[in-house]
């Protein structure tokens, strides 16, 4: 029996997607931010597998003559992930009793892991490997800076907040 190496690929690229949206997620992790390690890896996996599976779906649907009741649009696919994700962000934004909001940093990173899932999805590796440091970057250099730059007339600001 032939092994069904499309199928073996797309388990090959979620585990790819599952590993760098993991290495974004242990930075939230490590802040103690309510979505961490497993749900980054889970989001970019989810999206990695969502995107492709969609191209065997599209073949399947018109294999079984259902071309002219369903119409396909992968676009519409990225619609759903990026309102899926962002309703997942959503539960991480909180606003404190003082008026303070947190959680944006990290509802953001979530956008972000989906990203490099659908990049992954779409054998862009060089991109997600890419956008995996990017956001590594904002969040761990960038959070670093901001906490030693002053900000005027402000003395109430405290940069982690809107982690």
């Amino acid at each position: 029996m032939e092994l069904p190496t499309d199928q073996l690929s797309i388990l090959y690229r979620v585990l790819i997607a599952i590993d760098l949206a993991g290495i974004v997620g242990y930075e939230r992790e490590h802040l103690h931010k309510p979505a961490g390690l497993r749900t980054n890896m889970i989001i970019g996996g989810a999206a990695c597998l969502i995107a492709s599976i969609t191209p065997p779906l599209i073949l399947f649907i018109e294999n079984i003559g259902s071309k002219d009741v369903v119409s396909t649009d992968p676009i519409r696919l990225l619609q759903a992930l990026v309102v899926g994700v962002s309703f997942i962000g959503a539960g991480t934004i909180i606003k404190n009793s003082d008026e303070k909001i947190s959680g944006l940093t990290t509802a953001a990173t979530l956008l972000f892991s989906m990203g490099i899932g659908v990049a992954v999805a779409v054998e862009q590796y060089i991109v997600a490997v890419g956008i995996t440091l990017i956001v590594l970057i904002v969040n761990v250099l960038v959070r670093r800076l901001t906490y030693k730059l002053p900000l005027p007339n402000d003395e109430s600001h405290n940069p982690g907040d809107e982690d």
